[in-house]
């Protein structure tokens, strides 16, 4: 998250940087008066149609905003006033508590108000995950020694549906969580995005899919032998797993051939 610094002027301006929504106003002396509002990224990038917005503890959350004076400190309580222009989510007005009502192709906007100032995050309306099972249960990666580029796999991948098949439907934007449970060695792989960056959460994507690549160390392992890392994936709604979970993943791992 990103707040703004106090610029050298007098025209009103509205930011969105990053996952932070941020706007800003003219300079006052006064304490009181409001220079810039920050808006929290949100605890899930999605809502549940006929749900609410929730954190990945299934607790119901509200958006926050901060809102800061000319010294940068933050004035509590701020009268802070949301809404949203878009259809599939009302917003309450006095809480930011969130309730999707129906299904729409792209993320509505939440928008918050403190007298001229405006920020906005974005959220995404999605299914119910109902079912969450294994696209490539077992994979394999034949490691290097020399070559550090070679010992990153492809993606462990999970798939949230909605209903039963052959009727179901993918679950989009939805948070799906990755461990490692099982390898000779703690220091033998790592979670990674497709950057390359440790993490171990990820959100499906419109096809409903996730998935976590590993990075392996060869010099942990036992040199010359094969050996594995098993990962298990995990969604969960309204703090209860979805069923599947977990959902077991295994990369084998092959010597140099």
């Amino acid at each position: 998250m990103k707040r703004s610094s106090a610029p050298a002027i007098l025209l009103a301006c509205f930011y969105i940087v990053g996952l932070a929504a941020i706007g800003c106003t003219e300079i006052s002396g006064s304490p009181t008066a409001v220079l810039s509002i920050q808006f929290d990224s949100l605890a899930a990038p999605s809502v549940v149609v006929g749900d609410t917005l929730r954190d990945t503890t299934g607790t119901v959350v509200r958006p926050v905003v901060h809102v800061f004076n000319f010294k940068g400190g933050e004035i509590i309580p701020a009268p802070v006033y949301f809404l949203s222009p878009d259809s599939g989510i009302t917003v309450d007005s006095a809480t930011g508590i969130v309730v999707a009502d129906s299904l729409r192709s792209t993320p509505a906007r939440i928008i918050a108000t403190v007298g001229t100032l405006q920020a906005i995050q974005n959220v995404d309306v999605t299914l119910r995950p109902d079912l969450i099972e294994a696209v490539n249960t077992l994979d394999t990666l034949q490691y290097s020694l020399t070559d550090s580029t070679l010992n990153v796999s492809t993606q462990l991948q999970v798939k949230l549906t909605h209903g039963v098949a052959p009727n179901d439907s993918a679950v989009k934007s939805y948070i799906v969580s990755f461990a490692i449970v099982a390898q000779s060695n703690p220091q033998l792989g790592v979670l990674v995005n497709d950057a390359g960056t440790a993490s171990v959460v990820a959100t499906t994507d419109a096809s409903g899919t996730a998935g976590r690549r590993i990075r392996v160390h060869p010099l942990f392992l036992t040199s010359g032998t094969a050996d594995s890392i098993v990962v298990n994936a995990t969604a969960k709604y309204r703090g209860v797993q979805v069923n599947g979970s977990p959902v077991r993943l295994v990369l084998l791992l092959k010597p140099p051939g």
